[in-house]
């Protein structure tokens, strides 16, 4: 059967968002074995957006349902869409699906790039119109480098957990299973994540 890892590697060449920070990793000989060191940041490489990310009191990581992460998930190829995913790129597009994950033209990037696709306060609005419980995007933020963390709170506010930084260049437009599987982070407000697809057609 076809799985597909939608998880990018994570390593100090990372793609991370300005200010965020860069994965480090020494290596520690312990004579007969060995450990690694790693220094990290709750948003580094492929990661989830706990509503405590943006919200005062809000679900932290180890809160999350995992019911929310796993399921039926629709992948839908938005790369037409420009700098800006906005209600035009959904419409028509989300009827039956609970977990939605963004294709763009940034799929595989490993550079940043502040011009990244981003998803519309309008566009977030019909997601959580739709009922959308989590929201993964393969750019660096669901929202635009410039934005004013609106698109944030109105997904985090309304029940829409948020996965970032996706590689989905493999990945064809459809429905699938999807399992994203955080670390259980105690009070944090974000985690890296695990991310894996398989045809819903189809079973492990």
């Amino acid at each position: 059967m076809t799985i597909y890892d939608i998880t990018r590697d994570l390593s100090g060449e990372t793609v991370i968002y300005p200010g965020d920070i860069r994965p480090r990793f020494r290596e520690i000989e312990n004579g007969q074995y060995r450990v690694t060191e790693m220094v990290l940041g709750s948003h580094s490489g492929t990661h989830i957006d706990a509503p405590s990310h943006y919200l005062e009191g809000g679900m932290t990581v180890d809160e999350i349902p995992p019911r929310m992460l796993m399921g039926p998930a629709r992948v839908l190829d938005c790369s037409d869409a420009g700098a800006v995913i906005g209600p035009a790129s959904l419409t028509g597009r989300l009827a039956g699906a609970s977990r939605l994950l963004l294709r763009t033209t940034f799929s595989g990037r490993r550079e940043f790039d502040p011009g990244y696709p981003a998803l519309s306060p309008e566009a977030a609005g019909l997601v959580v119109e739709a009922g959308i419980t989590c929201l993964g995007i393969d750019t660096p933020s669901i929202e635009a480098y410039d934005g004013d963390g609106s698109v944030h709170r109105r997904l985090l506010g309304n029940g829409t957990v948020i996965l970032e930084l996706l590689d989905l260049s493999a990945v064809p437009e459809g429905d699938y299973f999807m399992v994203a599987l955080p670390i259980r982070l105690k009070g944090a407000d974000g985690s890296p994540v695990r991310v894996i697809l398989w045809d819903t057609e189809e079973q492990i």
